[in-house]
């Protein structure tokens, strides 16, 4: 009986469903025409009610509306802060080449200084002349000498000057095929006759592994200012005279310092000259003429 009486419940459900569906069709179509129809008779009416309608819903609106803004406002201040860090990256790398082309330029102009000065530096009688690089320096507590990148092969001998646009620096003591050595005049074994320009007195300049030379064997006296030029002698040809030396830096008693115009330290580029002194050392220290194949065999025979 309650099993009976469930079907039937049941069954009148799912009729009513079906009714249901049937007219919600025909009941939405009248209800558009009715719109339609109370549209195009009050359009006043029907204005104030959108509006109206509008009016009401716009809040909830504006609330439903502020995160969406936060969060595409906060997406395009994370674009341009990922953008602005991209910029920074690449003004960071383009300051780094523009650095490296600065670092480069300076060098190439200091040494297209250097080499200007070498240039420009004419001694007298010198009948060789070559430019070459410092490749080492030895400036030590117990030696003061260089190592330039010319050598034998290049026509460099022992005794020739070294100078640079300043004046003299020393003189070549070892020669190897395509290095030499130069020992400075501040070298405890250098010793150069001088001449101080104004005064006319003759005096030896003497290194002492310091960076300013002594003067000795001056009259006793001599009468001597700081600043006085000081200029190769030339009293026993070993360098012609009046090649720039350096001046006179400081007067203690009888000890008289010489500044040399180039500076040990800081020599880049130097000028090989042959002033004549390979003529003044023993044949032992001088080295042979070089000879080619062809030389030797037409000697051969």
């Amino acid at each position: 009986m309650l099993r009976e009486r469930a079907n039937i419940i049941s069954v009148t459900n799912a009729q009513a469903r079906l009714a249901a569906r049937r007219l919600a069709v025909p009941f939405l179509i009248v209800l558009s025409l009715l719109l339609i129809v109370l549209g195009k008779a009050d359009a006043v009416l029907f204005e104030r009610i959108r509006v109206e309608a509008a009016d009401r819903i716009a809040p909830v609106l504006a609330v439903l509306s502020q995160p969406a803004a936060a969060v595409s406002a906060g997406a395009r201040h994370i674009r341009g802060l990922l953008d602005l860090y991209d910029e920074n990256q690449r003004l960071r790398e383009d300051n780094d080449r523009l650095l490296e082309w600065q670092e480069v330029g300076r060098r190439l102009a200091a040494e297209n200084a250097a080499l200007r000065a070498l240039t420009g530096f004419q001694a007298k009688g010198a009948t060789f002349s070559i430019a070459a690089q410092v490749i080492a320096n030895s400036g030590g507590a117990f030696a003061r000498n260089v190592l330039v990148d010319v050598g034998a092969r290049d026509g460099v001998a022992r005794g020739q000057a070294g100078v640079t646009g300043e004046g003299l620096v020393g003189r070549v003591t070892e020669v190897g095929e395509r290095t030499a050595r130069l020992l400075l005049l501040t070298d405890l074994n250098s010793r150069i006759p001088v001449v101080l320009e104004s005064s006319r007195l003759r005096a030896v300049m003497a290194g002492d592994n310091s960076d300013q030379p002594r003067l000795l064997y001056l009259p006793a006296d001599a009468s001597i200012t700081p600043g006085e030029r000081i200029v190769t002698g030339g009293a026993d040809g070993v360098f012609p005279p009046d090649l720039p030396v350096g001046v006179v830096a400081s007067i203690d008693g009888d000890v008289v310092r010489v500044e040399p115009y180039a500076e040990p330290a800081r020599l880049d580029y130097v000028r090989i000259l042959d002033l004549g002194l390979s003529a003044f050392l023993p044949q032992s220290a001088v080295p042979p003429p070089r000879t080619t194949k062809g030389t030797k065999a037409a000697d051969a025979h």
